[in-house]
């Protein structure tokens, strides 16, 4: 565990808008929270624990799951580097809604909830950025519950998933419609509400057709307005 690393020189700053900013507030900021260190596999927090701190993802990348009544998993997201993870539940002080656990070692700058809440108060910059954060994450709840429900078929979900992906990862300047796929089968399936053997098959047939392209955990989707006519 080491104590506040320099926010100012993250390689994420301004990849996302809560940690892009002004340089005053970035420096407060500074003082309050933990840096720590997870392992692959660990868990951040749970779904329906109090709500006692938000979590910056410094780097790598956190999955984020919901559980139903019947112990059905579904994995909601790939939190990436930039993100704040658990800051809706803390400003509604709720519960978090949802699983954090890490796919890949991470480091995270842990806030407890009332000390973020103090320095909300005291910097407006800082708060409006997080109201922003907030907005954007219901967005892209939104944006989920779209590819989970509209496609009819799985197909479409996977194909769906796919060109999220490749927009999410493309860098700046880089070839567009490449991305890392390092989940396993079955937790693709949990993102698309489908199972692990019709991934496998989905997956199988778009290689055949030659619409993506596979070589180890590097995809690369080569015909995207067929991905997205089946993902409508």
């Amino acid at each position: 565990m080491e104590r506040n690393q320099g926010c100012q020189d993250c390689p994420a700053r301004g990849q996302h808008m809560f940690c892009g900013m002004e340089d005053a507030s970035l420096q407060k900021f500074d003082s309050i929270g933990t840096i720590v260190q997870f392992g692959s596999g660990g868990v951040i927090f749970r779904e329906g624990d109090n709500c006692g701190s938000v979590h910056v993802l410094c780097s790598g990348r956190v999955k984020l799951s919901a559980t139903s009544r019947e112990g059905r998993t579904l994995i909601l997201k790939i939190a990436r580097a930039g993100e704040v993870l658990g800051l809706s539940a803390a400003l509604a002080n709720q519960p978090y809604e949802v699983t954090a656990e890490t796919v890949e070692p991470c480091r995270l700058k842990t806030i407890r909830r009332q000390a973020l809440l103090d320095f909300l108060d005291r910097n407006p910059d800082a708060s409006m950025r997080a109201a922003r954060t907030v907005a954007k994450e219901y967005k892209a709840a939104f944006s989920e519950v779209r590819r989970l429900a509209l496609p009819a078929t799985a197909s479409g979900r996977v194909a769906g998933l796919l060109l999220e992906w490749t927009r999410e990862q493309s860098p700046a300047g880089a070839p567009k419609g490449r991305c890392m796929v390092t989940l396993t089968h079955e937790e693709i399936a949990s993102m698309t509400a489908t199972t692990r053997e019709t991934v496998t098959r989905v997956l199988g047939q778009l290689k055949r057709d030659q619409l993506i392209q596979i070589h180890g955990a590097a995809l690369t989707v080569l015909q995207p307005q067929e991905l997205e006519r089946m993902a409508v």
